[in-house]
């Protein structure tokens, strides 16, 4: 029976997966934070293109990991402006 018991603080940590925010596009529900990598990748593209022609990418340090954090910044950004 305390078996049984142990589980149900993990039930109670479900309820946080009750809404999940999506789009109707084309006839299919898309999850929100697809749209939002998809609306990040091209941004981040054209700040790396931005950030080469002012010539700050030559001195970004790891700059793979910067660039991921910069799509990763501006997914949760979208995230948060289009679905708060």
């Amino acid at each position: 029976m305390n078996r049984r018991l142990s589980f149900l603080p993990l039930f109670l940590l479900l309820t946080g997966c009750q809404y999940s925010p999506s789009i109707y596009i084309a006839g299919s529900y898309f999850p929100a934070w697809l749209v939002c990598v998809a609306i990040s990748i091209p941004t981040t593209l054209l700040l790396r293109v931005l950030l080469i022609m002012v010539g700050i990418d030559d001195y970004l340090p790891l700059r793979l990991l910067t660039y991921i954090c910069f799509a990763l910044l501006i997914s949760l950004a979208a995230l948060w402006v289009l679905f708060d």
